[in-house]
């Protein structure tokens, strides 16, 4: 028997594919998540039953205690073969029985899946096939989100039909039309209607949860944090996008007590911060436990902070880098203007007083005043209505005068 464990998403599922392509019914696919992963595979390799059968470990990486029974196992002559690409299992490379290859020698990202499936073919378990290629491929690209830089929708499109579906489902399906057209692989017209449908449901989705966000600093990095228990990938990065001034989104999960991160800079390391917390991933996409430690931290200390308001889209006055001066509001009420002196550098009012800083571009000083008070924009009519009330003049006409007005205010302070 070929006995493959492999992760629950995606990428793992295209692992079981081809798995079950290439050995047919000898192949024993186990969808885990890293909870329960040491604990099956424990139990799997101490069964003396199993010890004639092929061991195949995928898209995870065991614990240190698993790692060594597997390193015992493979020395006693019997099966054990890992293939993975996150950098956190690099380490797994020691062993003779493991390859932890997260990018190719000509610099494209690798996934397990096509790490595995590169593997059946070295060792010719199965002939090559276009269609399956062109799947596996799509597989990595939303895996690794090179679909994004290549605005390859369809790979996006393949991990939204796999959740809609979900996986008993998209699995039997994709086996069928593998099996059965070898030649190429493409979604039906019914799963991109389908599809056109879900894609308005995440919009809507992502746009509540922004709603919903909260801006705090966790262990020295400013944090976007939000509940929420579906379209994490979409939802991470549609929040980090939105929300660039975040080191990175937090996805909580209290129900599966599993956290997410996301993040879009590149000096920023999404699995190195969730190995604290016993988990791990890719660089700018990571998952953990939700921990007693981590519970305290994203849930309870931050339970009282008011989440950011959104920010407008169609501002006509209080526009971002107008030279009269840009308006900004936090959760508390604070008021602050970013505005530009003199010499074209910009300076900052909080709470009617000049800060000290001066800062060489208005998109310095929008990220500072951002991530030291989680201030939002303004809307063009509360700052007329504001003003109306402190000038006791009609909103008409302080329309009409709204730059004169900001101006002048700003150079009495």
């Amino acid at each position: 028997m070929i006995k493959l464990f492999t992760d629950i998403d995606l990428d793992g599922l295209g692992s079981g594919i081809i798995a079950k392509l290439a050995f047919g019914e000898n192949a024993d696919v186990e969808y885990c998540s890293y909870r329960i992963l040491n604990q099956r595979v424990e139990g799997f390799i101490e069964n003396l039953h199993h010890n004639r059968d092929e061991v195949y470990i995928t898209d995870l990486a065991v614990n240190e205690s698993v790692e060594k029974k597997l390193d015992k196992r493979f020395r006693d002559g019997k099966h054990v073969r890992m293939l993975d690409h996150h950098v956190t299992a690099l380490h797994f490379n020691e062993h003779k029985w493991a390859l932890v290859k997260p990018e190719y020698d000509s610099g494209k990202k690798t996934c397990a899946t096509s790490l595995f499936y590169d593997f059946i073919i070295e060792h010719k378990m199965m002939e090559r096939s276009k269609g399956l290629e062109e799947f596996v491929d799509l597989v990595r690209q939303y895996d690794t989100w090179e679909w994004q830089e290549n605005n390859n929708v369809t790979a996006k499109r393949l991990n939204d039909l796999f959740y809609i579906l979900g996986r008993e489902k998209f699995e039997e399906e994709m086996l069928h039309r593998l099996a059965s057209n070898q030649d190429s692989f493409s979604l039906s017209d019914m799963e991109n209607r389908l599809l056109d449908i879900e894609e308005t449901k995440i919009e809507r989705y992502i746009h509540s949860k922004n709603r919903q966000l909260v801006q705090t600093f966790i262990d020295d990095l400013c944090v976007g944090l939000v509940h929420a228990e579906q379209y994490l990938s979409e939802l991470g990065n549609a929040l980090n996008q939105m929300n660039p001034h975040l080191d990175m989104i937090a996805l909580l999960n209290v129900g599966s007590k599993k956290m997410g991160f996301r993040t879009i800079h590149d000096e920023i390391d999404v699995s190195a911060y969730a190995k604290k917390y016993g988990g791990g991933g890719h660089p700018k996409a990571s998952g953990c436990g939700l921990t007693d430690e981590a519970f305290k931290k994203y849930v309870i200390n931050v339970f009282d902070i008011p989440p950011l308001k959104p920010e407008p889209d169609r501002n006509e006055l209080n526009i971002k880098g107008a030279g009269y001066g840009t308006s900004y509001q936090n959760g508390n009420g604070e008021i602050s203007f970013i505005y530009p002196q003199q010499d074209g550098k910009y300076v900052i009012t909080h709470i009617g007083k000049k800060l000290s800083q001066v800062f060489p571009s208005f998109e310095e000083a929008e990220l500072f005043l951002k991530r030291k008070h989680a201030s939002r924009l303004r809307y063009d009519q509360d700052c007329l209505k504001e003003l109306a009330s402190s000038k006791n003049m009609p909103i008409e006409d302080i329309k009409k005068m709204y730059p004169e007005i900001v101006n002048t205010i700003l150079n009495e302070v």
